[in-house]
């Protein structure tokens, strides 16, 4: 009878991690013939890259996520090289799920580089956080002399509109952005087992479940930092400075629910992606 379970067991296993997601995708940009352009493309597994006729400057491409959506043993990975002087906005078709894990957990890793003179806005919609979920996101920036990034990530623990709360499980988040090798931000965010607990503390969201993370480097960030604020209202906070010789504005954004967070989200980004402004798949 143990042996018959270990077998049941050790078959259900195989089964799962042979249905998991491993995809890779990698597009490049660069400036040809007065405009951005695309150079490269590559896609495997479940990882799909598509390309709006957005007629000009950025080149926007929109990523997909063709399994649906990510649980426990799925592996994602999304490179994008901006090239000198290109300019390219990326975003994805829907918001990530992060589902309910049996074994294992889901990871995402993103690798993003812009070369001297070029523009990157890496602008995914939400990820929601699903009860009992298991996921690790790393994201790695690097960039040129005089290139310029706006870097988004939202997250929504629990869809309150569906009646779901996110109570248990682990979500893990870690960015690097180095400007000509040099690291000019980095941080470490992690919550759970009982995310539900942590995140209605004060010091952490105050029973906040949906918040986000912006992240500028560019030399035009301390005109924007009043601005921001003013969107923002009381429901976060922005900084500006200069790290290694380059500008750099940080703002945090939380809400009571998905919703909520993008009427702020929306002007914000609409204001820190200047005159390129929001991808046309976000909308309320």
């Amino acid at each position: 009878m143990t042996i018959s379970a270990s077998l049941s067991a050790a078959t259900d296993a195989a089964a799962i991690s042979s249905q998991r997601v491993a995809a890779r995708a990698r597009i490049e940009i660069e400036h040809r013939a007065g405009r951005s352009r695309l150079a490269r493309l590559y896609q495997d597994g479940a990882a799909k890259i598509r390309l709006p006729d957005t007629g000009g400057d950025p080149l926007e491409a929109v990523l997909i996520n063709m399994a649906g959506g990510l649980t426990g043993g799925d592996r994602i990975g999304w490179e994008v090289a901006v090239g000198a002087g290109a300019r390219a906005s990326i975003t994805t078709q829907a918001c990530e799920k992060v589902y309910r894990a049996l074994a294992g957990q889901a990871e995402v890793d993103v690798r993003l580089t812009v070369g001297e003179g070029g523009r990157l806005a890496w602008l995914p919609q939400e990820t929601i956080v699903f009860d009992r979920s298991a996921f690790s996101r790393s994201l790695d920036v690097d960039m040129a002399r005089g290139a310029e990034a706006l870097i988004v990530e939202a997250t929504v623990f629990g869809r309150s509109a569906m009646g779901e709360r996110a109570k248990d499980g682990l979500f893990r988040d870690r960015w690097r952005v180095r400007c000509e090798g040099k690291l000019v931000h980095a941080e470490e965010f992690s919550v759970g087992p009982d995310m539900e607990t942590t995140l209605a503390k004060p010091a952490s969201a105050g029973g906040r479940i949906a918040m986000a993370t912006l992240l500028l480097i560019s030399d035009e960030t301390e005109v924007l930092v009043e601005p921001a604020r003013r969107i923002i209202g009381d429901d976060g906070g922005v900084s500006a400075w200069n790290v290694a010789g380059t500008g750099k504005l940080l703002a945090r954004l939380s809400a009571e629910d998905g919703y909520q967070l993008r009427k702020r989200l929306m002007p914000l980004v609409a204001l820190l992606n200047g005159q390129a402004g929001l991808p046309r798949l976000w909308s309320l």
